[in-house]
């Protein structure tokens, strides 16, 4: 993943600008004042920092600012819960109007600042002489450890977080003792009025429908009794008056087709009245007024209204709202036995101090590796004798993360004490040991499964604003050849004064400015070739360009354009970047 566009509008001196960057290692130079940290600003505001009414061009009405990326895997989910779409890009966009006030935008779709920052954590690290991220974060810095020990923190939080649930589970329970205790007793003793009664599940339709046939089965009988009596038993009976019909119509039948059909249709009504007369007498040979059978249903409904009135349900509701009752009582028995969620406690608690001791001892065995590979790549950055340290230190109590939290430490020269990075007083050593870090975790990448805190720590794009400041000669030199090294795993753009840096890149754009009609512009043009040499002698010698030092300029690119070694924890950190002549002046 990789940031693709950066489009500035009416921000501070730039009227109108568009970038389109590639991977490996970018530079953007040029003349002091020309306004070579714009775009890295601009980027900080679409990646969420503080703006205000300052960034906006003069006499315009608002500020843009849009940033394209390739859109991570890590960022996939937190879209979708987040409800922004998701595609192959990822768009952030922030316009900031002349009085102030700020909106955002990410793929389109309106977002607050605090998603742009918790989005910027997952695509890009900035180091400036005061600005250095994740390297002060806790969370990041552990992170980026548990990446390097190859360490998935997964389970050890599915842990914690079953431990936590059965602590507070028993905590619940013992300090609602009493309250459960009333609770059990009620649901019991209204289990007990409503098992009597014994409701079936749907007792409640069958009662009610033999009830309805038994209160009315007088009437039911007699009505039966009449519609025999029509079909097949009076006098002039509907199966005898068929039979009738039938008689007249056959002899002549054989005179007129049409007369067959309804022969046939008659035939079919005397079978079907014949059919009805069968089951009418079955019918009241199996219905009886029932007398005892009719009080007892009365009796049982009665119950079962009673019941229903009392807990204020329907009657239909009585079984299911039995069914409930004994499942909450269950579940309040369960709540209730101590024991049990004694003995759960300690087995969580086992499993999570076996999976965090497991833990611990990973990242006591990378801290010292990542230490002293770090601390290597610092001697070649200017800061000999300086040495670098991940402190663990041990927390109050077990957190989902495990038992300790991580610090880095350093000392800029030998005899100084490790202090905590945030608080060493040189921002340009602080930048330098961020490149070192850099360059020393380039391979890494998220583990499956890990926690956010690893996925910030090894972010897509690293950006150096300046952090050769102070320095040059040999360690400018190997400030650029680090750079390279580290564009072969990340992308990274870096704002440089040194021509040491700017010829060991991949890609060069040159920021300039210009005055028209009183009103000074920035632009940023990409240059090669001739353009690109002229600027690196530029860099060397000032304004006045002679051919030595556009000579000079040129030999220096073609050593800068030299493969990097690999790059990562595997590769050889002592290897030195091959001088380069030192500049002469014309």
């Amino acid at each position: 993943m990789m940031l693709r566009r950066l489009s500035l509008r009416d921000f501070v001196i730039v009227t109108s600008l568009e970038v389109d960057l590639d991977g490996g290692f970018s530079v953007l130079t040029g003349e002091t004042g020309a306004g070579k940290s714009i775009l890295i600003d601009a980027l900080q505001l679409a990646l969420g920092s503080r703006g205000d009414a300052g960034v906006v061009r003069e006499g315009a009405a608002r500020a843009e600012i849009g940033a394209e990326f390739d859109a991570p895997a890590s960022l996939a989910t937190w879209l979708d819960d987040a409800g922004f779409e998701a595609s192959e890009t990822l768009l952030l966009r922030r316009v900031i109007d002349a009085q102030g006030k700020s909106r955002a935008w990410i793929n389109g779709s309106p977002a607050t600042i605090a998603q742009l920052r918790e989005a910027a954590d997952h695509l890009v690290d900035i180091h400036g002489q005061h600005a250095w991220q994740s390297l002060t974060r806790g969370p990041s810095v552990r992170g980026l450890l548990d990446a390097y020990a190859n360490l998935d923190t997964a389970p050890l939080a599915a842990l914690w977080s079953g431990w936590k649930a059965a602590g507070d589970a028993l905590e619940s329970a013992r300090s609602q003792q009493a309250d459960l205790d009333r609770e059990r007793e009620r649901l019991a003793w209204q289990i007990g009025e409503v098992d009597k009664l014994a409701p079936g599940d749907d007792e409640w339709a069958e009662l009610d429908a033999e009830h309805r046939r038994l209160a009315n089965a007088q009437s039911l009988i007699d009505a039966a009794r009449g519609a025999l009596a029509a079909v097949s038993e009076a006098d002039d009976n509907a199966e005898a008056l068929t039979g009738r019909a039938l008689d007249a119509l056959q002899p002549v039948a054989g005179f007129d087709a049409h007369l067959t059909e309804i022969i046939e249709v008659l035939n079919g009504a005397q079978a079907q009245l014949q059919d009805a007369a069968h089951s009418l007498s079955s019918y009241l040979n199996h219905t009886d007024v029932e007398p005892e059978r009719l009080q007892a249903l009365d009796d049982r409904l009665s119950a079962w209204v009673s019941l229903a009135r009392r807990y204020r349900r329907p009657p239909a509701e009585l079984a299911a709202l039995l069914a409930q009752w004994k499942d909450d009582l269950h579940a309040l028995n369960a709540a209730a036995d101590l024991d049990g969620l004694q003995l759960r406690l300690a087995e969580a608690t086992k499993a999570f101090q076996t999976e965090a001791r497991r833990v611990s001892s990973a990242r006591k065995a990378a801290a010292p590796n990542l230490s002293a590979a770090v601390t290597l790549a610092m001697q070649q950055l200017g800061m000999a004798g300086g040495r670098f340290e991940i402190a663990l230190n041990a927390q109050d109590a077990p957190q989902s993360f495990g038992l300790e939290s991580a610090e880095f430490l350093v000392a800029g020269h030998a005899g100084s004490t490790p202090r905590p990075l945030g608080k060493v007083a040189s921002g340009g050593e602080l930048s330098r040991i961020a490149l070192a870090i850099a360059v020393t975790t380039s391979q890494l990448s998220a583990t499956p499964g890990a926690d956010s805190a690893a996925d910030a720590a090894v972010a897509g794009t690293l950006i150096f604003d300046e952090i050769d400041a102070g320095v040059g000669g040999a360690v400018a030199e190997t400030v650029g050849r680090l750079m390279k090294q580290l564009g072969r795993d990340r992308q990274v753009l870096a704002v440089t004064h040194l021509p040491q840096v700017a010829a060991c890149a991949d890609h060069h754009f040159v920021v300039s400015k210009l005055s028209r009609d009183n009103v000074t512009h920035s632009n940023i043009a990409a240059v090669t070739g001739e353009a690109r040499v002229g600027e690196i002698a530029r860099m060397l010698g000032g304004e006045r360009l002679s051919g030595t030092s556009l000579a000079h300029a040129q030999e220096m690119l073609e050593v800068g354009a030299q493969p990097a070694p690999p790059a990562g924890p595997k590769a050889d950190s002592t290897a030195q970047a091959r001088p380069l002549r030192k500049a002469r002046r014309s």
